[in-house]
């Protein structure tokens, strides 16, 4: 892992992405914390040309995004254009449509039918759809969980995924079994820490929780991860010094 392949999740700081003033003044103080990328989730409706033109001005490319559900089914030409015109290879979805996963198996098989073309679009456009978990999605159905489902009934080439730690630890999974589990078919992870407060389950600042970031960083060597995205759902402090705090831990064992 290389210090230019740490990338910040905007939804982190989605309070402060709402008009292009405010995100141009983020991009600044995102990059003024050392990151060199981002990926663009939960930004007000802004001009993807601005949004172009802020990272630029401050150094920062697009690595990912998280786009709606609605818009890979009947936009999809315009949000290959913007992936285009921001340079970003990987395309994601943040969650899977609520009605599919409360139907079960039947559901996510309804869903997997459903989003292959769109994902064998993006690919023929040079792209990657990415798929973002959340811990239901380790719920089990006839003994295999909606992971296991999604992995095993999908294209390996047209769907891939984004591994997000702290949900598959809350699921009861094995952060760094399942980025070896996903060799082949994962090249950015979200990365946050799970931390106790009071006896209750909170997001953390990478290395503030009880996270074995060693076993997880080791697995994302071993697949060749090009991008760790650091993302944080709620912060406990202000949300820019949360991506500090993670972003000094991963600084510290990069290159190593």
């Amino acid at each position: 892992m290389k210090k230019e392949q740490i990338a910040a999740q905007l939804y982190t700081l989605r309070e402060f992405t709402k008009t292009a003033e405010d995100l141009d003044l983020t991009l600044q103080r995102v990059a003024e914390i050392g990151y060199t990328a981002v990926q663009v989730s939960a930004i007000g409706p802004i001009d993807p040309r601005e949004v172009k033109a802020s990272a630029d001005r401050h150094g920062l490319s697009i690595c990912a995004t998280h786009v709606p559900y609605a818009r890979l089914l009947g936009d999809l030409d315009a949000v290959i254009a913007e992936h285009k015109l921001w340079n970003c290879r990987y395309v994601g979805l943040g969650m899977i449509p609520r009605h599919y996963a409360e139907a079960g198996r039947e559901g996510y098989e309804a869903f997997i039918r459903e989003m292959s073309e769109p994902a064998r679009k993006l690919r023929d456009a040079g792209l990657q759809f990415v798929y973002h978990n959340h811990k239901l999605e380790f719920e089990k159905y006839g003994g295999r969980t909606a992971m296991d489902l999604l992995l095993a009934e999908t294209d390996p080439m047209d769907f891939h995924f984004e591994l997000d730690t702290y949900w598959a630890q809350a699921g009861g999974a094995d952060p760094a079994a399942w980025i070896r589990k996903l060799d082949g078919r994962m090249k950015v992870v979200h990365l946050k820490d799970m931390a106790i407060y009071e006896d209750e389950q909170h997001f953390a600042e990478l290395g503030e929780g009880n996270m074995n970031w060693d076993a997880i960083l080791d697995a994302c060597r071993a697949v060749g991860m090009e991008w760790y995205i650091v993302e944080q759902d709620v912060c406990r402090r202000d949300p820019f010094e949360s991506l500090a705090v993670s972003w000094k831990y991963l600084a510290a064992r990069a290159d190593r």
